[in-house]
């Protein structure tokens, strides 16, 4: 994959997302990051503000987001501006990457599990940084297989924990190298 034909679809957060536009700016990969109207995002490279009509395309009931994550949330308005851009990054990306927890219902903790899950109903390629055992894992036969993944589609999610240890910072660079450095692949 030549990283100059590739894009990365975020949203300039704080932590893993600016830890992924950090890695495409330096490997040539694009970067687009969708954002609302009043919100700042760490990234401005590449930031794309969505219209209230557009944040709405991605709109969903917090009752379904909570039944199916099996959670509730306390900030409902703010979480569900989070919810919608998460859509639209999973719907642009094809291939999604996520840094976080892997929980024992298979879903990832906080607001980084609505892209995973979305991964998941869109039936997209799915890779898990889970912080707690210290790899990677691909979403495979409805189940997390280990796995060291590689970007291999044009368009790809960077997504996460917004508290990211250094574990998931080497990880991303990792997966660029992997990804992209003619050497690593040898």
């Amino acid at each position: 994959m030549n990283p100059n034909e590739c894009t990365l679809y975020s949203s300039g957060h704080k932590g893993t997302e600016a830890e992924f536009g950090t890695q495409a700016e330096r490997w040539g990969v694009q970067e687009v990051n969708f954002s609302y109207e009043g919100r700042e995002p760490v990234r401005n490279r590449g930031v794309v503000v969505l219209s209230p009509e557009e944040m709405m395309r991605g709109d969903i009931s917090m009752e379904i987001v909570c039944m199916h994550m099996g959670r509730s949330y306390s900030s409902v308005e703010t979480i569900r501006k989070v919810m919608q851009l998460l859509f639209h990054m999973v719907n642009k990306g094809f291939q999604v990457f996520g840094i976080g927890w892997i929980q024992p219902n298979d879903t990832v903790k906080g607001g980084t599990g609505w892209a995973i899950e979305l991964a998941k109903l869109f039936n997209r390629p799915l890779s898990v940084f889970d912080l707690q055992r210290g790899r990677w894992f691909t979403w495979e036969d409805r189940a997390w297989a280990e796995n060291e993944p590689v970007i291999e589609h044009g368009t790809f999610v960077g997504t996460g924990t917004r508290n990211l240890p250094e574990a998931g910072r080497r990880a991303i660079e990792d997966l660029y190298r992997r990804s992209f450095d003619a050497s690593a692949k040898r």
